[in-house]
């Protein structure tokens, strides 16, 4: 059973924090034309919404990932599910993740990205766990940085459960 036990982040100031987040990537790629790369499944929502306050040239590409570890801990061991439909040697990437908990997946995926040939790599995260990190590692744009609590709702779910939610809520679960 589960339950969502209150409202963490509201409609209105998703809405806010993502037209303060396009305004300045917007600013920090003038001249550029960026490969924003949305990963799946969590940060489609996000992506949307913050793709269309940027007003600027770029290519949309998915990647869809997960990293293998004990339960609910990330190894940092990066499993492509979907990759990068073009080649991104030479390119300015942005990363759209839901939320960064651990950091491993973030941090194996953009070494991964290096590896590959981008010319820069940055990371927007809606969502950040700095108390969770393992890995050494931060995005450049974050929407919010929220407490280790289990947060559904705007593209982040609970057993396929809970994405569409128009706001973030804290799940509990119990038996």
């Amino acid at each position: 059973m589960e339950r969502i036990s209150r409202v963490l982040i509201d409609e209105e100031k998703i809405a806010k924090r993502v037209a303060e987040l396009g305004k300045q990537i917007e600013q920090d790629y003038a001249g550029k034309c960026p490969v924003v790369v949305a990963i799946l499944k969590g940060s489609i929502i996000f992506y949307g919404d913050l793709v269309r306050k940027i007003n600027l040239p770029m290519r949309f590409d998915t990647m869809a990932v997960s990293s293998y570890g004990s339960g609910t801990v990330s190894s940092g061991n990066v499993k492509i599910k979907k990759d990068l439909s073009k080649d991104i040697n030479g390119e300015d990437v942005l990363l759209i993740e839901d939320i960064i908990d651990s950091g491993n997946t973030m941090k194996a995926l953009t070494a991964l990205l290096e590896h590959r040939g981008a010319k820069s790599i940055k990371v927007c995260s809606f969502l950040d766990k700095p108390s969770r990190r393992t890995a050494d590692f931060e995005a450049d744009y974050v929407g919010y940085s929220i407490p280790d609590e289990f947060v559904i709702g705007y593209g982040l779910d609970y057993d396929e459960k809970y994405r569409n939610l128009p706001y973030v809520g804290v799940l509990e679960i119990t038996d």
